[in-house]
């Protein structure tokens, strides 16, 4: 396989740096302390090598229907430690909720440094049925957007299967909007097939649309 000319291996060197940059300036807010909509509160920050066990946990803890969705298999111990010990948040950044030694949430941005794709990123958000219907899913999906935006990202998309109602409402009210859906396009680890749903968000501020034209 050949690679791209010395000048593009530069540039492409040179933006990794600073996205890497962006990103490290973004990520000095956390740990950030917040408060839910029932006065509870938790803490958020980025996943560390010491969070193999209770993330592996925190996965435990979601119903089966649920998980089936989920891209990977959460409930191997393996899978959990290779992200645990290969951690690259400027690919993959897990946001985490954290009460108490407990982790109740996770939100990531997904990100490819290469190709077609990197100017946009991807998220996706699950929170522990115990700590649902407090306002922790949006909080934190506006968190990782925050990121997202610091970072030098123009979009992000969210991908989810027709039977998320729920999810693909709340993204819509944070400004989400419909990109496509396949009928019966994907299937689950029962191999049942269910329909595709992408949707994304336009990073531009206002401030940038003005200076265009």
């Amino acid at each position: 396989m050949s690679l791209p000319p010395a000048r593009d291996r530069t540039n492409l060197r040179g933006s990794v740096a600073g996205i890497e940059m962006s990103l490290d300036l973004s990520l000095h807010k956390f740990p950030k302390d917040l408060r839910l909509k029932d006065g509870s509160g938790c803490r958020l920050r980025p996943l560390l090598k010491d969070d193999e066990k209770s993330f592996h946990e925190f996965f435990l803890g979601i119903p089966d229907s649920e998980r089936m969705f989920i891209k990977h298999r959460v409930t191997e111990p393996q899978a959990i430690q290779e992200w645990c010990h290969n951690i690259d948040l400027g690919r993959n950044l897990p946001l985490l909720a954290v009460s108490g030694k407990k982790i109740i949430a996770d939100a990531t941005l997904h990100q490819q440094l290469g190709g077609w794709k990197r100017h946009i990123g991807r998220v996706s958000v699950l929170v522990h049925p115990q700590f649902r219907g407090r306002g922790l899913a949006s909080t934190m999906v506006k968190e990782i957007v925050e990121i997202a935006r610091d970072s030098g990202l123009e979009k992000v998309e969210a991908e989810f299967i027709g039977e998320q109602e729920a999810a693909i409402k709340m993204f819509a009210m944070l400004g989400f909007s419909n990109l496509l859906r396949l009928e019966n396009y994907v299937k689950d680890m029962q191999a049942i097939a269910h329909d595709y749903v992408l949707m994304g968000l336009d990073l531009k501020t206002d401030e940038e649309y003005a200076g265009v034209g």
